[in-house]
């Protein structure tokens, strides 16, 4: 339930980038409507209204998952934070600019935020944060630990480079898709495989 939870936000971005895809005109005039005083000055084509109304959804979307949280007080991940600071961010500059670059950059920041936290906690801190989330639930050599710390890095890493080369290289409904299905793919695919490496030295938790 929290993995839905926490992919709230994106799924909401794609369901409504096909909406408009498939709908441009209506798509054009609800982000006149409710997006031209946040925007720039210059008119927003047909072409432009799918992106920046699906832009718009993520990030109402992102803050109302922080929101529910608060409002239930529960905790909000570091997560979830630094995902919303992003959005808000990036995506508001894709609306006001009108230029799908912004978001399209989005997702290669957020991983590689969370690369670069692995990477300074583990130099600086001495503190593998991948053994914090995980050592209650599984019982792993010393000497694993470090390693598993680095795939992550150099997952997240590869997983920025990727979001990049997509959304740069192939047409902008190739590179949504990818960020709703190819992503989420290859994650449970990396997760699978580390599942797979570990389980030679996986232990009961005692």
């Amino acid at each position: 339930m929290k993995f839905l939870f926490d992919l709230f936000p994106v799924i909401l971005f794609f369901g409504v980038f096909k909406w408009a895809e498939g709908h441009p005109q209506a798509a054009q005039e609800m982000v006149m409507h409710y997006l031209g005083g946040a925007m720039s000055s210059g008119a927003v084509t047909a072409a432009q209204a799918p992106i920046l109304l699906s832009t718009a959804v993520a990030i109402v979307a992102s803050l109302g998952q922080i929101a529910w949280l608060l409002f239930r007080r529960r905790k909000v991940d570091a997560m979830l934070w630094v995902s919303l600071a992003i959005i808000v961010v990036f995506g508001g500059a894709t609306i006001y600019f009108r230029d799908d670059t912004f978001i399209k950059w989005k997702p290669t920041i957020l991983y590689w935020c969370f690369g670069i936290a692995l990477l300074v906690s583990q130099l600086l801190l001495k503190k593998n944060l991948i053994r914090v989330m995980m050592e209650k639930q599984v019982s792993l050599p010393e000497h694993v630990w470090p390693r598993l710390n680095l795939a992550w890095i150099a997952f997240f890493a590869s997983m920025g480079l990727l979001n990049l080369y997509v959304a740069f290289n192939y047409p902008l409904d190739t590179w949504v898709n990818f960020k709703m299905f190819g992503s989420m793919g290859l994650m449970f695919v990396f997760i699978i495989g580390q599942s797979l490496f570990l389980s030679k030295y996986m232990k009961d938790a005692e």
